[in-house]
Order: C-alpha cells, then sequence, then structure tokens
C-alpha cells in the first residue's frame, strides 16, 4: 500500500495548526485547576484534552487527501443534517437537548453530545462557497446572491434563537464572503441595513417586554442578551471615583480583569503554572482562558497568540491568491475568516471589550467537539492548499517535459 505523498502539503498551516495545539495544551494544564480539584484527578482532565487534540491531528491528515470537489458535496450533506438538529431542538422539552449555563446549544444523540450550530458554521460556509463559485456573469451575481441569503437565513434563525453571538458572526462572515464575490453592494448594504435595523428593533422590544413581564416565548433568551449589553455599558459609564460592586452578572468579568492586570505588570507575565485568578474565575479553562494566558504570558504571550491567529488569515489570503479555482478561493477565505473572526470576538470579551457572549477560543478552550470541528477547519483548508499547489506542481511538470518532445530544428546551409 502506498503512502499519500507529503511533497504539497502546505507546511505553513501545519505549523499555525501544531503551534496553537502546544499553546492549548499549556494554557490548559494551568487553567484546569478547578476541573481537577472536583475529579481529584491531577492529570485526568488535561489527558482527556490531549487525546482530542490527537484525534484532531490525525483527522486533519487524513482531510487534507480528500479531494475539494467530495468536500464541497459533503458541506451540503452535513448542512442538512446541521438543519435538522437545529429545527428539532426547537421543540419544547426535547429530550435530545442538553442545557448547560442556561443555555440549550447541546445535541444529545446515543451519548454522543455536540453542537449543531458548529456543525453548521462550517458546512454553511463551504456551501455558500460552492454557490458563489458558480457565478459566470453579471446576472448570476443577483440569483446566487439571494439563493445564499435565503440558505443563510434559514440557518441563522434557529442559533439566533440561543446564541446571538455565533449567529451574528456567522452573517458578518457570509457578508464578507459576498464581498469577495462582488455581490453588488445595493444588495449587500441593504442586507446589512436590515440586520442593524432588526437587532437594535429586537433590543428595545426586548426592554419593554421585560418592563412590563410580558413573555417572549422562544426568543425569552433575549432577556439575558440585553443584561449583558446593559452591563457592560454601565460598566464602561460607571465614575471612575465609584465603588465597584462585584455580583454574579459582571464576576467572571472582574476576575477576568484581575488576570489580566497581574499579567501587565510584566511583559513576561507571572510564567506558566503561576496563574492565581484559575482558582476563582469560572470555567478558566472555556470562554476566559485567554484572560488566564494573559496572566502568565503577559503582552508577550497575548500579542504570540493574536499574530498565530491572524497568521492564519494570511496564510489564507496569500495562498488563495495563487489559486484559479474560485470556490477553493471562497472556501478557503471562508474558514479562515471564521477562525480568526471567533478568536478576536473571544479575547475581546476577555479583555472587556465587548459584551459576554459564550465564543470559545478556537482550539485553546477546552472541549472536544471544538478541537474536532476546529480541526476540520484546519483540514479542509490544507487539503484545498494541497490539491491548488500539486495542481501547478502538475503543469510545471508537463511544461517541463514537453520541452524534451520538441524536435530539433537543423538549418542548412544553403552555399
Amino acid at each position: 500500500m502506498q503512502l499519500p505523498s507529503t511533497k504539497y502539503i502546505d507546511k505553513t498551516f501545519w505549523a499555525i495548526f501544531i503551534l496553537l495545539v502546544f499553546v492549548a495544551t499549556v494554557a490548559l494544564a494551568s487553567a484546569s485547576s478547578t476541573l481537577v480539584y472536583s475529579t481529584g484527578n491531577a492529570l485526568g482532565p488535561l489527558m482527556k484534552q490531549v487525546m482530542w487534540f490527537i484525534v484532531g491531528i490525525i483527522g486533519a491528515f487524513c482531510v487534507q487527501y480528500v479531494p475539494s470537489r467530495f468536500i464541497r458535496m459533503g458541506g451540503y450533506l452535513v448542512l442538512l443534517v446541521s438543519l435538522f438538529c437545529l429545527y428539532v431542538m426547537l421543540i419544547p422539552h426535547n429530550p435530545f437537548v442538553v442545557t448547560i449555563n442556561g443555555a440549550g446549544r447541546w445535541f444529545n444523540l446515543f451519548g454522543f453530545r455536540f453542537q449543531p450550530s458548529e456543525l453548521a458554521k462550517l458546512s454553511l460556509i463551504i456551501v455558500v462557497a460552492d454557490m458563489l463559485s458558480r457565478i459566470r456573469k453579471e446576472e448570476d451575481k443577483r440569483h446566487y446572491f439571494f439563493l445564499t441569503l435565503g440558505i443563510t437565513a434559514a440557518t441563522i434563525l434557529p442559533i439566533l434563537l440561543g446564541n446571538l453571538s455565533t449567529a451574528i458572526l456567522l452573517a458578518g462572515i457570509i457578508f464578507l464572503m459576498w464581498i469577495l464575490a462582488r455581490i453588488p453592494w445595493k444588495y449587500t448594504a441593504s442586507t446589512a441595513a436590515i440586520a442593524m435595523g432588526v437587532l437594535v428593533g429586537g433590543y428595545f422590544i426586548a426592554k419593554t417586554c421585560e418592563k412590563h413581564g410580558i413573555g417572549l416565548g422562544p426568543f425569552s433568551r433575549a432577556i439575558t442578551w440585553v443584561h449583558r449589553i446593559d452591563d457592560m455599558v454601565a460598566e464602561h459609564q460607571a465614575p471612575e471615583d465609584d465603588t465597584f460592586v462585584i455580583n454574579d452578572d459582571n464576576y467572571q468579568r472582574s476576575m477576568a480583569k484581575v488576570a489580566i492586570a497581574r499579567g501587565g505588570k510584566s511583559p513576561i507575565g507571572v510564567l506558566p503554572g503561576n496563574s492565581q485568578e484559575r482558582d476563582y474565575l469560572p470555567l478558566a479553562y472555556a470562554d476566559y482562558i485567554f484572560a488566564i494566558i494573559v496572566e502568565e504570558t503577559g503582552i508577550i504571550g497575548a500579542l504570540g497568540l493574536i499574530f498565530l491567529y491572524l497568521a492564519i488569515l494570511f496564510r489564507a489570503c496569500w495562498a488563495s491568491s495563487r489559486y484559479e479555482d474560485y470556490a477553493a478561493i471562497f472556501m478557503v477565505m471562508g474558514l479562515a475568516l471564521m477562525l480568526t473572526g471567533q478568536a478576536l470576538v473571544s479575547m475581546m470579551v476577555a479583555v472587556g471589550l465587548g459584551p459576554v457572549t459564550g465564543q470559545p477560543l478556537p482550539l485553546i478552550s477546552r472541549g472536544g467537539t471544538s478541537v474536532i470541528i476546529t480541526s476540520l477547519y484546519f483540514g479542509i483548508m490544507m487539503a484545498v492548499s494541497r490539491e491548488q499547489a500539486e495542481r501547478k506542481g502538475l503543469e510545471t511538470e508537463t511544461v517541463n517535459q514537453s520541452w524534451g518532445d520538441v524536435p530539433d530544428i537543423v538549418i542548412e546551409d544553403q552555399e
């Protein structure tokens, strides 16, 4: 059996991927202290996550050899399955839905728990990329804009009811993909304006309903979003000499700020393993793990991690500039934008620049589903990059070999 060739694999994407896994292992070894206390096993939580990393690395390695046409076909199938799960989860008292921290985002199927919204994000980007790549003339832009708009709306609606930040992030990525496809501004700008109007209107409607005790039915979680936005605004508007009171609503943000303040005392922080706030910050190994990273590695570690996530986007831009296949360009850019955008949102929340969203730091935050999905992102981007590099390599070899097939031209002397 012949092993697949590694000649055309994207070594830059692999370097970024492995570096993120290394950072995640070091960060989780420190941030999982509360899990160690609750389980009584010093290495159990970390080793479980390392096993997920191993599975993710193996998965990414295998996926990188899958032809991109199969990935695009699989995207449609996964999107259908994801939509089915998302809409089934809207059924009241559904036994398949698992609620954690007040959010019913997990689907439990035969003991396997996953978030359909994560699969929907990945598959929607693949499907939209495939559709936008079919644009051949100006009149096609209108057709595929409304087609992708309808599919996006159908995907975002069930996500919106339980996870506003994910819905907004996904909508933003699709918007950027429309720009890359050069969809006319009259379509994209009007869609963005309507979406902003709906969000602003929904905010005031939720506040009014809460004030008068009116139930919101399936939109009941909107009250939580309103509280998070109001708490963040009030916190930033509070006078500096005013006494700050820590309560249940701002406890996570407060402990995250303390961790960041400790890390800011030195460019290299307090060094890995010396965090104090990991014992006080709830779920320090999940949504707020960036605060622990800043505490332990300081500004140097924070900037290094930001650079790694931006490197994903830079690599995608550089690689896409060499592609001739529009489907490959849109797919790689869409996935890279999602990873980088989610990372920046998670880090902004950790440092207090945005309301609490629950967005995990890709590959860094603890969670098996998150690791597998992020590994698929890398695997798909590397598959497209490998395929394009292999295609260019074969074209170059064909051209070089053809030179030997040209017969020598002999010019006879006419004297």
